[in-house]
């Protein structure tokens, strides 16, 4: 349906009454042939996908809250894939590569930006470990460049990086395809898409058990009823242990509070997204002038979406090292996401020891920009019966077998 600028205009004041809505907000049916435990962006892509693809349309997503209401509005909306080791960089490329074509494929506006990314080396270490990171970047084919001091500072006029300065630059690795995405049109994107193909979006629908026969899992006991389920796909981020905790599986996942926060709006100044491990800050610019603040884990387990002070504190001392200039500037609103962390930094995707169980967790900070890749391998994965090759390095396997893929270590950065 399209709208003139006078309907536009007579619908903001009827409290959109007339607006269609993007999907249908559904109730449950007693069965479906697959259960997505979560409405964020990994639970809609995989039902997206599953729908599209591979034409399994009798599919429920169950939403204990409202669609993107967990990690996937809680980020700070970048996209990279600047990766060390080979099998996080195709995942992470693959789903880069996704990202760059979804408003096609969906016909909904993501706003992507590809305004590139910084990685800052202020010392011998860093250096030598982004240029690492650098090396491995060009035998993944992930796009790359090294930064001189003087073109960071080109690029960042603002920047206090120079040889006076407190922590003076060495260089850096720019990812010229990573930037952003406007996380809330990612979750409706993928929401009106998967409602379009036939998949049921449950919104307000908690689960309380997961039943078994055996050891199959048969189906979910909600706060709307209970519903039989041929799979059931647990996308639940921070909550993945809760969740797979009622069907007596121990995942090796700790949950921590990632907080953001977001500055008043000012003038164009920053056309990049910066990261400095060494202060543990990284930062954007929104296209609403906004500036976009993220740093280090809460560093306790919490399930709190509030965070604390002391982060605020010490994420901002780091972003005043590197650009001074912004010292007088209001902080607007500040917010956590519940991340999901193991013991390699890599995601834990695929089949679990309960039959019938798939888990996709694990992202710790790297969830929202896996989003299309994670669904599209899960949506195989379900549909199959077996991982996809891009995720089978990937499941829970390896924390028995020892074949780890630490990316915590390999690329020397948190985020």
């Amino acid at each position: 349906m399209r709208y003139s600028a006078l309907n536009l205009f007579a619908n903001a004041f009827s409290g959109h009454r007339r607006w269609p809505q993007a999907w249908r907000d559904a109730r449950p049916k007693a069965s479906y042939d697959v259960v997505i435990v979560g409405g964020g962006g990994h639970g809609l892509a995989t039902a997206y996908y599953l729908a599209k693809q591979y034409g399994v349309t009798n599919v429920a997503i169950l939403e204990k809250g409202w669609i993107g209401g967990g990690n996937t509005g809680r980020n700070t909306t970048i996209v990279r894939s600047n990766y060390f080791f080979p099998e996080s960089a195709a995942i992470y490329d693959l789903s880069l590569r996704l990202y760059e074509g979804l408003s096609k494929e969906l016909n909904y506006n993501i706003m992507l930006s590809q305004r590139g990314m910084m990685m800052l080396a202020h010392s011998r270490h860093d250096e030598e470990a982004f240029r690492r990171t650098y090396n491995a970047m060009r035998l993944n084919g992930i796009d790359c460049e090294w930064l001189t001091p003087e073109q960071i500072q080109q690029r960042m006029p603002l920047f206090n990086g120079g040889p006076n300065s407190r922590m003076p630059v060495r260089g850096g690795v720019n990812q010229p395809r990573a930037g952003t995405v406007r996380h809330d049109a990612v979750a409706w994107g993928y929401a009106r898409g998967a409602s379009a193909c036939g998949v049921d979006i449950v919104q307000q629908c908690e689960v309380l058990g997961l039943k078994r026969e055996g050891n199959r899992v048969v189906g979910v006991e909600t706060s709307q009823g209970a519903i039989k389920a041929g799979k059931v796909c647990l996308s639940v981020a921070g909550h993945t242990s809760q969740i797979a905790a009622m069907a007596g599986l121990q995942l090796p996942v700790t949950s921590y509070a990632l907080q953001a926060f977001v500055s008043e709006p000012i003038k164009p100044v920053l056309d990049t997204v910066v990261i400095s491990p060494f202060t543990g800050t990284y930062l954007s610019q929104s296209d609403k002038g906004e500036l976009v603040i993220g740093g280090i884990l809460d560093l306790y387990p919490s399930y709190a979406q509030r965070g604390n002070f002391h982060t605020v504190e010490q994420v901002t001392a780091g972003m005043l090292d590197m650009f001074p200039a912004f010292s007088r500037l209001r902080l607007m609103r500040q917010w956590a996401g519940i991340v999901d962390v193991v013991k390699d930094s890599s995601p834990v995707m695929g089949r679990t020891p309960v039959n019938e169980l798939y888990i996709n967790c694990g992202w710790g900070t790297g969830g929202f920009k896996a989003i299309p890749a994670g669904g599209l391998t899960m949506a195989h994965t379900l549909a199959h019966g077996e991982e996809h090759p891009l995720i089978k390095p990937f499941g829970l396997d390896r924390f028995t077998s020892g074949a780890l893929i630490d990316e915590a270590a390999g690329a020397g950065i948190a985020h």
